[in-house]
Parts: structure tokens; C-alpha cells; sequence
């Protein structure tokens, strides 16, 4: 089942929505980003996307020390983006408490040095982020919009080594008008093996459960979640089943697994002439 991912996106060290990422139109939705992340945790939530719009837009990390207060006061799995321009900024933000960055104005104006920090912490802990506008990816906190169009960008970095893509419309983020489901089918289509986390636009359950059954594998979610479109008793319920999916899915592969190996050290599985033994035992007679 698809990944669910809620955002906390940071400016002036207080939690904020944009919409389209405008930075006139932010709303605060808590002033202690905090106890936002406590309450998604608390509801069963393991992953968290943390955005620092100011450092996004200052072109270098400044909501450090809210990124560590979360980490430092939850057990969420975060991915962290937003003004990492610098060996410095990337250092920043795993020494205060993200297991994942993501990456992309960088990838656009300096491609070696992404590169570079690629080979350096490997592709589970970097995410290439391709912020899309009419087909363009867009950089500097959606602030400038480069000449790199989404699919061959894209190609360049899955060949260098990169799994996890984060893609934002930004024509729906903030919007709550649904996601972009017919692009991410295009991407996952193009590149089946890639970890798509899809962004931008999810209004409800149903738009999730349709980029599920569309086999987007993970979904960042913000302001659906601020405004009560998408209530955390329902979501929790979501999370549950399916963190039961997952233990069904894995004890059905590891009884999978030991029946093999069960049948391998007590030679029941093939009879002497090398077809299936039709009766247990009858391989050790």
C-alpha cells in the first residue's frame, strides 16, 4: 500500500502552508512545529517531509534547530529539503536529525556536486526533488524556473544511481484540486522500479487511495491535513491497516521462505526422479 508522508513546511520557525508556493499567500497553522510532528506520531505516522521555505528562498539552511527539536523530541523517519546549497547546509541537516535529504535546485545549477554527495551518502539517503511547472522543473523555493524539462532530468539522475524521486505540480500544491495522477503514472510508467513520492494537490483520502491503485508507492500530504479535509483518526486508521498489509506481506513471504528451507533439509520436495514427492515423508524412506 502507498507510503503517506505528511509535510511540515517552516518559516520563520512556525508551521506554514503556501499555495502554488507563493510565499504572499502563507497561512500559520501552529506556531510550534513541534507539537504538530508530536501529534502526527501520535496517531501512528512514522515518516515526516520537513521544508524550510526560508532557507529555500536565503539559498542556505535556517530552520536547523526546529528540524533538531523534532528529531530530538519524536521517533519520525524525516526527509528534510530547503536551502541545502552546501557541503555545509547537507552537514547541517543530518547533525540535527534528517535520515534523508532532499535535493533539487542543487541538481539543476550544480550537477556534480549533487553527484558528489550522491556517491558520498548513497541513494537511501539522498532524494532527488524535481519540483515541476508547466513541464519545467522550477528552483529557489519555486522562485525561478530553469530550462530542464521533468523526463530527461529525471533520466540523467535514475542513471547516476537515484531511487527516490520526490515530484511536486506546483500548479496543485496548496490547492486541494487533487494530484497529478496521470504525470506520476507517466514517470512510474517511464521508470517502474523508481520510489515515486508523488506531492501536491491530494484533497482527501480517495485521491491517495486513487494514487495507490495507480502504483504511485508514497504521497506527501499538507494541507489537506491542516484544514480537516483528511482528519488523523482517519488517517490513522489508514496507517494501520496498512502496517497490517505489510506484516501479512512479510510473514507470508518468510512462511514462503522456511517452508523452502524446510523442505530442502528434510529432502521432501523431490522424489528420486526429480519430480514433486506426492506424500510428505516419502523423500527420507
Amino acid at each position: 500500500m502507498i507510503e503517506f508522508i505528511p509535510a511540515i513546511d517552516i518559516i520563520d520557525g512556525k508551521c506554514v502552508r503556501l499555495s502554488q508556493g507563493k510565499y504572499d499567500s502563507q497561512k500559520v497553522y501552529n506556531e510550534n512545529p513541534v507539537e504538530v510532528a508530536k501529534e502526527f506520531e501520535a496517531y501512528g505516522i512514522s515518516r515526516l517531509h520537513v521544508v524550510d521555505l526560508d532557507g529555500a528562498a536565503s539559498h542556505h539552511v535556517v530552520n536547523y534547530r526546529v528540524l533538531d527539536r523534532i528529531a530530538s523530541q519524536t521517533s519520525l523517519i524525516i526527509d528534510f529539503g530547503g536551502g541545502v546549497k552546501s557541503d555545509e547546509d547537507l552537514t547541517i541537516a543530518f547533525e540535527n536529525g534528517a535520515q534523508m535529504v532532499t535535493l533539487g535546485s542543487i541538481a539543476v545549477k550544480q550537477p556534480d556536486l549533487f553527484c558528489q554527495w550522491l556517491d558520498k551518502y548513497g541513494n537511501d539517503k539522498i532524494i532527488l526533488g524535481a519540483d515541476v511547472k508547466d513541464n519545467k522543473i522550477a528552483i529557489s523555493g519555486w522562485k525561478e524556473e530553469s530550462s530542464q524539462e521533468l523526463m530527461p532530468f529525471l533520466d540523467y539522475y535514475i542513471k547516476k544511481g537515484i531511487t527516490k524521486v520526490l515530484c511536486t505540480d506546483i500548479s496543485r500544491d496548496g490547492m486541494l484540486e487533487g494530484p497529478s495522477t496521470p504525470l506520476y503514472k507517466d514517470i512510474m510508467a517511464a521508470y517502474p522500479e523508481l520510489h515515486l513520492i508523488a506531492s501536491g494537490g491530494v484533497s482527501s483520502l480517495d485521491d491517495i487511495l486513487k494514487l495507490h491503485e495507480a502504483g504511485i508507492p508514497a504521497v506527501v500530504v499538507g494541507k489537506a491535513l491542516y484544514e480537516g479535509k483528511i482528519s488523523l483518526r482517519e488517517l490513522s486508521r489508514y496507517v494501520n491497516k496498512r502496517q497490517q498489509y505489510h506484516v501479512s506481506k512479510t510473514y507470508h513471504s518468510v512462511s514462503g521462505h522456511q517452508r523452502r528451507a524446510d523442505c530442502k533439509r528434510n529432502k521432501l520436495c523431490q522424489s528420486p526422479s526429480g519430480g514433486r514427492s506426492g506424500r510428505t515423508g516419502q523423500g527420507i524412506q
